[in-house]
């Protein structure tokens, strides 16, 4: 049985190992690789019938962080057979290096933590894509929905005068839908969670946004921009 593709989370891993060496490959026998396909093995990514008995075996890690190796510029050499995504991956970590192994660092301690099971959502094309990996995007979005979270932050805007509006577009659900839509709205945290961790949330990190604001500020802006604040995305709407 051939194994799945490798997905982004799992080459975040990989190639932050590879930074860490210097941007040189890692041996099967060394003690990093040994402790990578252990965690790989636990990700709940892949189901269990889909994995081979090799399934991110330490040569199969080996091979990953040589792809990883031979696809960074200044590489001499022809380039193993790594694919399209090893290759954005790469280029990610040079750009915005701090923020990658920040990212890597999150979806172990997530990993680890055993507090979220992605397979239990719908499989999500924005999440595939995610800069900092599908495991952060699903785990980011479950904070988001923790009820005691948003009424706090509600709680706050109201106290202080303002309304239930989106901070983006305006938009108020209560207006729109009547008695419907009377205290609804979205709450979407403005920091990333590889950079705020999972328990430094203040209510200035959280943002009021209907929906169609929410998906877009969960968008990848660019290569440059891994995430779209609530501010970037309102200047895109006012051209």
């Amino acid at each position: 049985m051939p194994n799945p593709s490798w997905q982004r989370d799992e080459l975040l891993l990989a190639c932050a190992l590879v930074v860490q060496n210097g941007w040189k490959e890692l041996r099967e026998g060394d003690d990093r690789v040994r402790d990578l396909s252990d965690v790989l093995q636990v990700l709940p990514l892949h189901p269990v019938e889909t994995r081979g008995p090799k399934f991110r075996s330490m040569g199969s890690v080996s091979r990953k962080t040589t792809d990883l190796a031979t696809a960074h510029p200044s590489y001499h050499g022809a380039p193993t057979r790594g694919g399209r995504l090893d290759k954005e991956v790469v280029d990610a970590f040079i750009a915005r290096p701090e923020e990658m192994l920040a990212a890597a660092g999150r979806i172990r301690s997530v990993a680890e933590s055993g507090l979220l099971d992605v397979q239990a959502e719908p499989s999500d094309p924005d999440d595939e894509a995610a800069p900092e990996g599908r495991l952060l995007a699903r785990f980011h979005r479950a904070r988001e929905r923790d009820p005691k979270l948003r009424a706090r932050k509600i709680k706050a805007v109201l106290a202080a005068g303002g309304s239930l509006k989106c901070e983006v577009c305006g938009f108020s659900f209560a207006e729109t839908y009547g008695p419907l839509g009377e205290g609804y709205i979205e709450v979407h945290h403005t920091v990333p969670l590889h950079v705020s961790g999972e328990t430094s949330t203040s209510l200035a990190d959280l943002a009021l946004l209907c929906s169609n604001c929410h998906r877009m500020c969960h968008r990848s802006a660019s290569p440059d921009e891994p995430w779209r604040t609530p501010e970037a995305l309102r200047a895109l709407l006012m051209g």
